[in-house]
């Protein structure tokens, strides 16, 4: 890693930390340059102001976002089976220590921003995950009535976020329910809703 990237890494999770300990508002760049263990001007170098670090760290989410594969429906497999990997691989990506304690806090100043909070659902609204995806494939492929795979993954996934993700982000603690019986309970749900027709 060249020296400028790792200055620029530096200060990220320097913005990282000062925001997570003193929220947006409170937090001070001078701060985050002294944990970064740079100068306020080699900050401002990389980052104009605090609010376009804040947007570079808010970036760091959505590529975690579209980086997740794409997952690929196999005709010769059971439906129930793929989408029971696929989200169970979804929901410990979202409860892993490192993206909960990031989304707590883009998400703390979504709250707080509602333009920021626009601007940032609509370009995550652009990328398709990779539920959706497999969805849309077995939709096309008949293993699933035609309809809107955004939509389907949607429910979906905010049935299994009710009793799997908001738990933790909220309270911090893991939901008392066994993981893998919510999970299969609601794509059975799903399934029963978008199953082919007869």
């Amino acid at each position: 890693m060249k020296l400028i990237e790792k200055k620029r890494k530096d200060i990220l999770d320097a913005a990282i930390r000062e925001f997570r300990e003193q929220g947006f508002p409170a937090a001070r760049v001078n701060r985050i340059a002294e944990l970064a263990e740079v100068s306020k001007r080699t900050l401002y170098k990389h980052f104009e102001s605090k609010e376009v670090l804040f947007q570079a760290i808010t970036d760091i989410l959505l590529e975690e976002i579209a980086a997740t594969p794409k997952l690929r429906y196999l005709p010769g497999a059971p439906l129930r089976g793929q989408l029971f990997s696929a989200v169970q691989d979804y929901v410990g990506h979202l409860t892993g220590e490192e993206y909960m304690g990031l989304n707590r806090l883009v998400m703390s100043e979504l709250l707080r921003d509602q333009d920021l909070a626009q601007a940032f659902f609509a370009r995550a609204a652009m990328q398709d995950g990779p539920i959706q995806a497999l969805i849309a494939e077995a939709m096309q492929a008949g293993a699933l009535r035609q309809g809107d795979p955004g939509f389907a993954a949607g429910q979906l996934l905010s049935m299994v976020k009710h009793f799997l993700v908001w738990p933790q982000f909220l309270m911090g603690a893991k939901a008392g329910v066994d993981a893998d019986a919510v999970i299969a309970d609601c794509i059975d749900m799903v399934l029963a809703h978008y199953g082919p027709p007869d």
